[in-house]
């Protein structure tokens, strides 16, 4: 769980300045004006609270504030992967049950995630992973498995080059495609985000939408409208998708409300 870089070299280059400095302001502005708000009144709002998602949202808060020893320090054979170990365990099961051909992630950061995956698919011996984010792929981990993607997550130009990358793999026409999404997070985007590659995704797969915890649900609350604000505003419409609360079976995830499963 994390708030991406800036990237301004990266965000010049593909052409979304604005659009980067649009998600990051706000997100900014809150954070001063929550540090400068009585913090006495949430902590005794935590305090009074005792039901069981009471207790789960207090220690999601008390993994969140200390992000430097839990999510910022987790590593995948080495590299950075800043996931919840409780939801890398659930993408495991969801590999092995659904054992997709193709699994597109956005979102690349450090690549941890997609060197995860990989070796999850290497175990099983099937799957491919197209890994797409705005920053440069240098000195991501390397992988038979991987393939690094450079672009706007929903730009056209991005689009079509992971359609090229699925046509040149040797794929049936049954191919099974799954998607993790894990790009920027402001409410607009991760929406279009949904739009685009739920299409991908192919019937009895996941559509994982990552971090919806955050917008203060219960995390991160600097962030007004997100993932999770994402998800209900698709959901509203769209018969495609159910959403998995079977995948939160371990109380603690990220990504609440999150796991997406294509039933047409």
């Amino acid at each position: 769980m994390h708030i991406p870089d800036l990237l301004i070299i990266d965000r010049i280059k593909t052409g979304t300045v604005i659009a980067g400095l649009k998600y990051y302001v706000p997100i900014l502005f809150n954070i001063l004006k929550m540090k400068m708000s009585n913090s006495k009144n949430s902590s005794n709002k935590l305090n009074d609270k005792s039901d069981k998602q009471s207790t789960i949202d207090n220690f999601h808060l008390l993994y969140a504030s200390n992000h430097k020893q839990t999510y910022d320090n987790t590593y995948w054979m080495g590299v950075s992967s800043m996931k919840c170990p409780l939801d890398l365990w659930i993408y495991q099961e969801i590999l092995f049950k659904t054992r997709p051909d193709i699994i597109i992630e956005t979102g690349t950061n450090e690549g941890g995630t997609s060197l995860y995956l990989a070796n999850i698919c290497d175990l099983m011996n099937n799957g491919e992973i197209i890994t797409i984010d705005i920053s440069s792929p240098k000195d991501k981990p390397e992988h038979k498995r991987v393939h690094y993607v450079h672009g706007d997550t929903t730009s056209e130009k991005t689009i079509e080059k992971i359609h090229q990358l699925i046509e040149k793999m040797d794929i049936k026409s049954d191919t099974k495609i799954m998607v993790i999404l894990d790009d920027e997070h402001s409410e607009d985007h991760v929406f279009q985000e949904i739009e685009i590659y739920g299409k991908f995704v192919t019937p009895g797969n996941y559509l994982i939408v990552e971090d919806t915890a955050m917008g203060g649900h219960p995390v991160w609350p600097e962030l007004e409208g997100g993932p999770m604000e994402a998800v209900e505003r698709y959901m509203k419409n769209n018969h495609d998708f159910e959403i998995d609360n079977d995948q939160e079976k371990f109380l603690l995830t990220f990504n609440p409300k999150g796991y997406l499963k294509k039933i047409n």
